[in-house]
């Protein structure tokens, strides 16, 4: 019995037992909108496109994605040694500083920024006031000048 009901369900689908439905504008109904495919813009740039044909490229003539020109791959490597050396060289001179090293360069940064300070305080005075200083020094290097 079973097998009849088997052959019965193949009579009523002839399409092999497919279960998708068949869309509705096959009918070739003039009427109806067929819709279009919507373009991936992802796929549909250059950029991908390119990609995707050097990759083809690339699997084609054996090479891994991961593999990379020997110029870039020797480049990268020097670049890489080249700031181990700099951080080693950095390490390195922060440890030889002495205690009397380290205490000079906090005064000498200390003068710097009393110097900015008076600097910007100059900086505010009226322009009267450095124009005055001004002339008394050389009213006085030429009072010197002539005494001499």
């Amino acid at each position: 019995l079973p097998a009849s009901m088997y052959t019965e369900i193949q009579r009523e689908r002839p399409d092999g037992g497919n279960i998708l439905t068949h869309p509705d504008y096959i009918d070739g109904n003039p009427d109806l909108i067929k819709p279009k495919k919507l373009l991936n813009p992802v796929k549909a740039s250059k950029s991908h496109q390119e990609l995707h044909r050097e990759l083809l490229m690339n699997h084609k003539r054996g090479l891994g994605v991961d593999s990379k020109p020997e110029l870039q791959r020797v480049l990268e490597h020097r670049r890489r040694d080249l700031l181990i050396k700099q951080k080693k060289e950095e390490e390195e001179a922060k440890k030889l500083q002495s205690p009397f090293e380290k205490e000079l360069l906090k005064r000498h940064q200390r003068l710097d920024q009393l110097e900015k300070e008076q600097e910007k305080q100059e900086d505010h005075a009226p322009e009267f006031i450095k124009v005055k200083e001004n002339l008394r020094r050389t009213s006085t290097v030429t009072g010197d000048e002539k005494a001499a």
